[in-house]
C-alpha cells in the first residue's frame, strides 16, 4: 500500500480503507484501498489513475460521485463523510448529454437545477459554450450526428464544469475519439484546468496522455486491487503539444510504462 506524507494542506477527497465485494466476501474486487488527493488553493490538482481492466478504477470515480456505495470503508469531501448534497461533475466515455435538448439547455442543466433563474444561467452558459469552442453551436441539439464526438464531450465538459468547477471526474472521456481529435480536447482540458483551478481525477489507458495531463498518476494493481504506485509528474504546469517532444516527457512514458508492467505482475 502506498504511504501518504502528511502535509499542511486540507484534503478535497479521502478514500479509507474501501473495500468492494459483490459476492459476500467470496472475492474482492477492491481490497483496503487508500487514496488522499489534497486541495491545493488556486492551483487544484489533476490526478490520472492507470490500471489494467477490470481493476476498479471506474468503481472508485462512482464512489467520488455518490454513485455506488463499497461494501466497506469511508469516502470523505473536505475531510467529512461525503453527503448526496455533494454535488460531483462526472464525464463518461459514452456520450451523457440529453439529446432532446440543445447545447444551450444541457450546459445550462445544472444552473436550472440550482434554482437560478433562467437569463443568468443562459449568460453563464453561453460564457462556458465559448470556452469549450461551441460558439456557433449553441441552438443545436446535443445528439449524434448533428454534433461530432468531440462536440458531444465539450458539452459535458461544459455542463460539468458549470454546475460543479470544483471537482470533476472524468471517465475515459476521449477513448472513442479519432487521434486528433482526442489530441484537441487533451489540450483544451489542460486550458479549462488552469482556468479553474478544479481537482480533476481521469481515468484512461493512454499513458502519454496520462503523463500530458496529470502532476499525479497513481497506478492500481489487479483485483483485488489497491494502490501499488505513485508517480509524480515533474514537468511544467503549463503544456502543450511540443511538451510531448521533449526529452523529459517521452522519458516520463517509458518509466510509467516499466512501472505498469511492474505492477501488473503484483497479485
Amino acid at each position: 500500500m502506498i504511504k501518504f506524507e502528511d502535509t499542511h494542506l486540507n484534503n478535497i477527497i479521502e478514500l479509507k480503507n474501501i473495500s468492494q465485494s459483490y459476492d459476500g466476501g467470496k472475492s474482492f474486487i477492491l481490497k483496503d484501498f487508500n487514496l488522499i488527493i489534497e486541495d491545493k488553493p488556486a492551483q487544484g490538482q489533476f490526478v490520472v489513475i492507470l490500471g489494467m481492466s477490470g481493476c476498479g478504477k471506474s468503481t472508485i470515480l462512482r464512489y467520488i460521485a455518490g454513485l455506488q456505495q463499497p461494501t466497506s470503508g469511508e469516502i470523505k469531501i473536505h475531510d467529512r463523510a461525503r453527503v448526496e448534497k455533494d454535488r460531483v461533475g462526472m464525464i463518461f466515455q459514452q456520450y451523457s448529454s440529453l439529446p432532446w435538448m440543445t447545447v444551450l439547455e444541457n450546459v445550462a442543466m445544472g444552473l436550472e437545477y440550482k434554482g437560478m433563474e433562467k437569463k443568468e444561467r443562459e449568460v453563464k452558459a453561453l460564457e462556458m459554450i465559448e470556452l469549450v469552442g461551441l460558439s456557433g453551436h449553441e441552438k443545436k441539439y446535443a445528439q449524434y450526428p448533428t454534433l461530432s464526438g468531440g462536440q458531444l464531450q465539450r458539452v459535458a465538459i461544459g455542463r460539468s464544469l458549470l454546475s460543479n468547477p470544483e471537482i470533476l471526474l472524468m471517465d475515459e472521456p476521449f477513448g472513442a475519439l479519432d487521434i486528433k481529435t482526442r489530441l484537441q480536447m487533451q489540450e483544451m482540458l489542460e486550458n479549462i484546468w488552469h482556468k479553474f483551478n478544479s481537482t480533476i481525477i481521469f481515468v484512461t489507458h493512454d499513458i502519454s496522455e496520462a503523463v500530458f495531463l496529470a502532476d499525479d498518476i497513481y497506478i492500481m494493481k489487479a483485483a483485488p486491487s489497491c494502490i501499488a504506485d505513485h508517480i509524480a509528474v515533474d514537468l511544467p504546469l503549463q503544456r502543450d503539444r511540443n511538451t510531448k517532444r521533449e526529452a523529459k516527457f517521452l522519458s516520463l512514458v517509458q518509466e510509467v510504462e516499466d512501472r505498469m508492467m511492474k505492477v501488473s505482475e503484483l497479485r
